[in-house]
């Protein structure tokens, strides 16, 4: 086996055709990212379900700091409980045949650029499970990355707390440093809790929890966010003016309705919006409506 391995890697994200780092990870586009800042975590699994992804949504966080909106490109690791044989033949072949420095977690972590998340399946350990403290976490931020979703423990929570620009997803914290464990792969399918994290997936994380963005579908989820916000800015607007009532909004609009808000776009379209295109507003429609499946509405 090999560490963050091209060739694994080109083949468990074949579904993605567009731009790609030199060892193969999807590469979501930066604008793509900027727009899911203003994405609602339910937006966006309401286009994953639809699609058929039902296992992308993980709850139940601790966070740091609070009160801010994760996104980035998920580069991933898996860690196993250690068994000696195991653990010195991959501890070996990483330092000797890769040149990887250090323990295992840094290896991930060296690994990171501008716009990353790192995704850390470590079996929720919280005992020696700490993946991170202090120092490797402002690593991970002077590396460019936006945060951490770690299935497993940290340690040195305030300083962790005190790095602004790194958001952290974890699941508990202990004093004592990471060990018995091993890392088998680097950039491989990782799961966290009851959901699965793919290399390149767009990690969107807020006070909901977290959800793992295909990279296919994550223009689609930009998308279908801003359409049915756009909707609401024109809904809010029409009710403060007394034009319709509350029940009229919410539910399936009529046809003068529908008509009023084509009119309404032409001229009031905020300017985050007006790159969307309009195909006779039947998009538009379809995003009011609600999932048949899912049972909710996006």
């Amino acid at each position: 086996m090999k560490f963050d391995n091209k060739e694994d890697i080109l083949q468990l994200t074949a579904h993605w055709q567009g731009d790609r780092f030199e060892n193969g990870r999807p590469r979501v586009g930066d604008d793509i990212l900027k727009r899911m800042q203003h994405v609602a975590l339910e937006e966006a699994w309401g286009v994953l379900w639809g699609n058929g992804y039902k296992h992308q949504f993980q709850d139940e966080w601790k966070v740091v700091p609070e009160g801010k909106t994760l996104v980035g490109r998920a580069v991933t690791g898996v860690m196993v409980p250690q068994r000696p044989d195991l653990h010195d033949t991959l501890l070996e072949y990483g330092q000797k045949e890769e040149g990887r420095a250090g323990f295992f977690n840094s290896w991930v972590i060296e690994t990171l650029v501008s716009g990353d998340v790192m995704v850390i399946d470590m079996f929720d350990k919280i005992f020696q499970g700490t993946y991170v403290g202090g120092n490797l976490a402002n690593t991970i931020a002077a590396r460019g990355g936006t945060g951490q979703v770690l299935w497993c423990g940290i340690r040195d929570v305030q300083q962790v707390a005190d790095i602004d620009d790194l958001v952290t997803f974890y699941r508990g914290n202990d004093p004592t440093g990471i060990g018995e464990v091993t890392l088998t792969g680097i950039n491989v399918p990782c799961r966290i809790g009851k959901a699965i994290c793919m290399p390149g997936d767009v990690v969107l994380g807020s006070v909901a929890g977290i959800i793992f963005i295909p990279p296919h579908l994550a223009e689609e989820c930009c998308i279908r966010a801003e359409r049915t916000q756009l909707r609401e800015t024109f809904q809010f607007q029409r009710i403060h003016e007394g034009v319709y009532n509350s029940h009229q909004m919410d539910s399936k609009w009529s046809e003068e309705i529908e008509a009023d808000y084509r009119a309404w776009r032409k001229t009031n379209t905020p300017e985050q919006f007006q790159h969307l295109a309009f195909e006779e507003d039947q998009k538009s429609a379809d995003d009011q409506e609600t999932s048949d499946e899912a049972g909710t509405v996006l």
